[in-house]
C-alpha cells in the first residue's frame, strides 16, 4: 500500500479514536470543544510519533513528482 495512505489512514485513525475518547468523557453536548481538542492532540500526536511514516510519504510523493517531469512552468523557471 502507497505510504501517503497508510499515513493518512493513521492520522484520521488517531483523530477519531481521541474524538471518541473525549465525546465519553466530556458528553455530546461539548462536541465542538472535543473536535478542537482532537484536532490539536492528533496533530501533535501525528508530528511526534509518525516520522517515519510521514517521511516515507513525502519521499514516494517527491518521487511521483520527479517521474512525471517537470512542467513548462517548471522549466521556464529554470532557465536562467
Amino acid at each position: 500500500m502507497r505510504a501517503w495512505i497508510v499515513y493518512t489512514l493513521v492520522r484520521v485513525g488517531i483523530f477519531v479514536a481521541i474524538l471518541a475518547l473525549l465525546l465519553l468523557l466530556l458528553g455530546p453536548q461539548w462536541w465542538w470543544i472535543a473536535a478542537i481538542a482532537a484536532a490539536l492532540m492528533a496533530v501533535a500526536i501525528s508530528f511526534l510519533a509518525l516520522d517515519r511514516l510521514r517521511t516515507a510519504a513525502a519521499e514516494q510523493l517527491a518521487a511521483a513528482r520527479a517521474a512525471r517531469g517537470a512542467g513548462d512552468d517548471e522549466r521556464a523557471e529554470d532557465v536562467d
